[in-house]
């Protein structure tokens, strides 16, 4: 640990955040992780999902990661929050809600915000995000309500989707938003359409998983959103209707209702469809966006990126700012998995240990061996957020070795 402070101050204590603790820890650097939550873990505390015929769950990896960290000395602190940071002479001033906190260098995990999904009636009570409905159900163990429906169609919806209807929870179906300035292309049939067709690996049969591979790669979401049934198909039991809009949710003191509407192909609301669907919850599915507003404070130059989900903090393949010091990992740096976050802060920790001197001789081989590693876990990943992440970071990382910050 670096004399009045520690050698290196995490942000998050998601799975980037803690992956980078216990790397960084190893190679005997003095580390803090911080997090507003009130335990550590993130959102692998409710995540879980099927691969390759086995259950991977976010818990279990987050308490494997806990105690990893714990072991090799990293102190962790929750329920606090920062709201300011400063680079002074060589080191990092951060100030937090238990006061002023110092570290040579800074790791920014601060993870990913849900996008509201505006909606008339959302703000009554039993409206959430999706999100919210997966902490209650998966963290807390409280059920969001007895019928619910989910609005938006992305891969945030599918895998919460599973995630609630394995936990017990009945969803009456998935929708999509109503027509409108705010929802765009999101209320369209044909481009959710070829959003399902990128996610076809999900499928829950062979025959689904290869239907969709070939209508992808010979261009016919158009033409299956058009003759996609307005009753809907079912995945994993739940109806996904493609060619229903929600335009209202409805309610005295509470979510009682959403008034559906039939659309055609274009996504043009077909007069007199309108019928009420009687749930007691609603979940707004809006996807994710990078939450980096500390990056900014700190000074980091931004770039926006659609296919890693909007503006997020310019870094290179190492997790590199152009700002002496600071580094990031996760979805702060663009929306993926949780296991390609844990990989980027396996990296974002061999990097800041490279630059701190550490890892002597053997500092370009881990370097390579961590970037390599975070390559190979984005290839395999099953849940993708946004189609071409490859080719959008390769041009990120060209833009960072381009830039410099006085």
């Amino acid at each position: 640990m670096k004399r009045g402070g520690f050698d290196l101050l995490i942000v998050g204590a998601g799975p980037a955040g803690l992956s980078a603790a216990a790397e960084a820890a190893a190679q005997g650097l003095g580390i803090l992780v911080i997090d507003e939550f009130p335990e550590p873990g993130g959102r692998m505390l409710g995540q879980f999902h099927e691969e390759k015929g086995k259950w991977w769950v976010g818990r279990r990896a987050a308490e494997q990661l806990i105690a990893t960290c714990r072991k090799l000395g990293v102190e962790i602190r929750s329920g606090v929050s920062v709201y300011g940071m400063q680079r002074v002479d060589s080191h990092w001033v951060v100030r937090t809600s238990c006061g002023p906190l110092t570290a040579h260098s800074v790791l920014l995990a601060t993870g990913a915000a849900e996008i509201p999904q505006p909606c008339p009636g959302w703000t009554l009570p039993g409206v959430m995000s999706i999100g919210a409905a997966q902490v209650m159900a998966n963290v807390h163990y409280v059920k969001p309500g007895h019928r619910g429906l989910l609005i938006g169609v992305n891969p945030l919806a599918l895998a919460i989707a599973r995630e609630l209807a394995v936990s017990g929870v009945t969803i009456a179906g998935i929708v999509l938003p109503g027509p409108g300035p705010l929802t765009g292309k999101e209320a369209g049939p044909k481009e959710n359409m070829e959003r399902l067709m990128r996610l076809s690996h999900m499928a829950p049969s062979p025959l689904l998983r290869m239907g969709g591979r070939a209508a992808f790669a010979l261009g016919m979401s158009g033409l299956v959103a058009r003759f996609f049934p307005k009753r809907g198909v079912k995945i994993w039991d739940i109806p996904l209707k493609l060619r229903t809009a929600a335009l209202s949710i409805n309610g005295a003191n509470r979510a009682e209702s959403v008034t559906l509407a039939d659309i055609n192909g274009r996504g043009e609301l077909i007069s007199g469809s309108e019928r009420e669907e009687a749930v007691d919850f609603v979940a707004l599915a809006g996807g994710l966006y990078p939450l980096a507003e500390l990056a900014s404070i700190a000074g980091c130059p931004f770039v926006y990126a659609k296919e890693l989900g909007g503006h997020l903090p310019l870094h290179n393949e190492k997790m590199q700012t152009p700002v002496e010091g600071l580094y990031v990992a996760g979805n702060i740096t663009g929306i993926e998995g949780a296991q390609v976050a844990m990989a980027q802060g396996q990296l974002a920790g061999v990097s800041v240990c490279a630059d701190a001197g550490v890892l002597g001789e053997r500092r370009e081989a881990k370097l390579t061996a961590a970037m390599e590693h975070v390559r190979r876990v984005r290839a395999g990943a099953l849940i993708q957020f946004h189609p071409d992440i490859p080719e959008a970071r390769s041009r990120l990382y060209q833009m960072r070795e381009s830039w410099s910050v006085n």
